[in-house]
């Protein structure tokens, strides 16, 4: 397979960065923001290739075959970290305030510091390197798009292993998100341990297994 050629607006703010003197460019991306149970995870990308035989946009352009591929692709081809922050702290903190975290974890553990960060969305970072917020990032930056597949598959591959623990949920399916199948579970079983108490469909099912939470 020939290496693909990343797409122009997949280039853009790299190399307006790298046009105004920084050389290591950093890309993050969150995944699991929205579902009802489960961790959110972020990652931190810094290329040390811009080409790939795989397929690299915004993750939710890609089937879950081409993320696995890609993101076996990514882990060759950069330096990559990961952050976590699991549902305790997404309930004391909200989801927002850990979606923060969770990059600033996932920057913490890279192996070379950035000098210049591509975040996706306005998610305020606490670091001291200049930044850009892009609305739509993942679809606007390789480096960001890189993060967000890293992301995805890293957490979907958690909720595939919660699956096993908590198979009444349907988690392998929808990996937390709010779909019937989910939210008619949750009417059945209740929460389960790693359910976000501080989401209102869970907050009412906690409240009783009879709950209307459509």
């Amino acid at each position: 397979m020939k290496r693909r050629v990343p797409p122009r607006r997949l280039l853009y703010f790299e190399e307006k960065a790298a046009r105004q003197g920084f050389r290591s460019i950093c890309g993050l991306d969150e995944a699991g923001r929205g579902p009802l149970a489960g961790p959110v995870v972020a990652s931190a990308v810094i290329l040390k290739e811009r080409h790939f035989k795989e397929r690299i946009d915004d993750s939710k352009r890609l089937t879950a075959r081409q993320r696995e591929r890609a993101f076996e692709e990514i882990l060759h081809k950069a330096w990559v970290g990961i952050g976590q922050v699991d549902i305790d702290l997404i309930d004391r903190l909200n989801i927002f305030q850990a979606s923060r975290l969770a990059m600033e974890r996932a920057l913490a553990v890279l192996k070379v510091k950035p000098d210049f960060l591509l975040i996706d969305g306005r998610v305020p970072v606490q670091t001291d390197q200049e930044r850009w917020t892009l609305i739509h990032g993942d679809g606007r930056s390789l480096s960001i798009a890189c993060a967000s597949i890293v992301a995805k598959v890293s957490r979907d591959r958690l909720m595939m292993a919660y699956d096993e623990q908590y198979p009444q949920y349907g988690f392998l399916r929808h990996k937390g998100y709010a779909t019937v199948e989910h939210l008619g579970a949750l009417r059945r079983h209740g929460p389960s341990p790693i359910h976000r108490k501080s989401f209102r469909p869970v907050w009412l099912a906690q409240g009783g297994l009879h709950a209307d939470i459509d």
